[in-house]
């Protein structure tokens, strides 16, 4: 017995000394971590497999991987012009935006319209990680809220028909119980002696915010309504809802509820982690260029944006522009991030890039954090100068640009 009590005591004794020894080695990391935030963690992402994540996670490791030396803005690097804007800062964005009208293609307005485009097949879904590239953060500012049909900047929230049906039953529910409390209290109050007047004072405070929730829930019912009430935009938003619902259940690998919050997240982290066609070729040629010369993958943070993911983007980021027709809302720009490049890594991927360039077949520029922002053109041609000039007026200057958020 006292051998057993020994080995019991001795096998505690080894588990405390190892969480003790993880904790400690931890700790650099997640002071790393509150320090740079985003930039130091990033979460696997939702559509790996198990083997995967864990090719994922070593990529992650090999792009973060300490060179010995400078990296990011503190590698001494000339731009190639190239890459540097242009004397008038309009155009830059002008030679995207005459892209789109030359072609006239069809942009994603919100992530019903992007499952869409992926169900025709004019997007296509990237793979988390390749030998080649991986998602360094793609989609990092989608959120769990629900889809939206968007349009005139206007955001309605989609359901199905049996989903509109449970909204309006939730809020009927609701609305009863209110008014029920609403009811109890006041009698509450009517049965309170003169002298309790902290007590009264508290339940008609009760009251007050009882009737403020009963009239958000009525000024709800009555947007359901004006959104919903036209027999033709109903049947257009639940083609918008069921072309969601059927890419969640149609998506290799797993299925999504768009109903869970968590996994309403998944799927757009997973949706906005496509581009077209086009700009998967020139994207792959840069990567496998850069992953033969330097044995890890080229990290890329952000790929296609609908109109609706941007415009809110660019509430919180400065260089997501609000043009109409962002570059990143037509699928065909991507950016490939150099924080963790040496000066040796940047001025390759910078001058395969200036070459792309002057072959016509992109737009590039050096963003100010740590980006080069690609732009792809459909047919490996630059649009011609009398559009670009004609879209001059469409765009805005552009200031040298701030900070560039990772995985937007």
């Amino acid at each position: 017995m006292t051998e057993k009590k020994g080995r019991t005591a001795l096998l505690i004794s080894s588990l405390l000394f190892v969480i003790v020894v993880a904790s400690l080695l931890m700790l650099p990391g997640l002071r790393k971590r509150g320090q740079n935030g985003y930039h130091s963690y990033l979460p696997v992402p939702p559509a790996a497999e198990a083997a995967e994540i864990n090719s994922w996670t070593q990529a992650v490791q090999k792009v973060k991987e300490d060179r010995g030396e400078p990296v990011g803005k503190q590698a001494k690097i000339e731009t190639p012009p190239q890459l540097r804007h242009y004397s008038d800062t309009r155009r830059f964005l002008a030679v995207q935006y005459a892209e789109w009208r030359e072609h006239q293609f069809e942009t994603p307005k919100d992530f019903a319209d992007l499952a869409q485009m992926l169900k025709r097949g004019e997007m296509v879904e990237l793979r988390p990680v390749t030998r080649d590239y991986i998602l360094f953060g793609v989609g990092g500012s989608a959120n769990k809220e629900p889809f939206t049909h968007y349009a005139d900047r206007k955001r309605i929230t989609l359901y199905g028909e049996a989903e509109l049906g449970k909204e309006y039953a939730r809020m009927a529910e609701s609305r009863t119980n209110l008014a029920n409390e609403i009811t109890a209290v006041r009698q509450e109050i009517d049965s309170l002696g003169k002298r309790e007047t902290a007590r009264r004072v508290k339940l008609q405070s009760q009251v007050s915010e009882k009737e403020k929730s009963l009239k958000v829930e009525s000024e709800r019912e009555k947007l359901l309504d004006s959104n919903y009430g036209d027999s033709d935009g109903r049947q257009q938003l639940f083609s918008a809802y069921e072309a969601l619902e059927n890419l969640a259940k149609s998506l290799p690998g797993r299925t999504y509820d768009i109903s869970d919050l968590h996994s309403r997240k998944e799927l757009k982290v997973r949706m906005l982690s496509s581009l077209r066609p086009e700009a998967v070729k020139v994207m792959e040629e840069v990567a496998l260029a850069y992953s033969q010369k330097f044995n890890r993958p080229l990290p890329l943070t952000s790929l296609v944006r609908p109109d609706e993911y941007q415009h809110a983007l660019s509430k919180v980021n400065p260089n997501a522009t609000r043009m109409e027709t962002p570059p990143h809302s037509t699928g065909l720009a991507f950016d490939i991030y150099n924080k963790f490049m040496t000066a040796e890594e940047q001025s390759f991927v910078m001058d395969y890039l200036a070459r792309l360039k002057d072959e016509g077949r992109i737009e590039v520029l050096r963003e100010n954090r740590d980006h080069y922002h690609v732009f792809a053109f459909i047919d490996g041609a630059r649009p011609g100068e009398e559009l670009i000039r004609a879209s001059l007026n469409k765009t805005r200057s552009i200031e040298e640009p701030k900070e560039k958020q990772l995985g937007d």
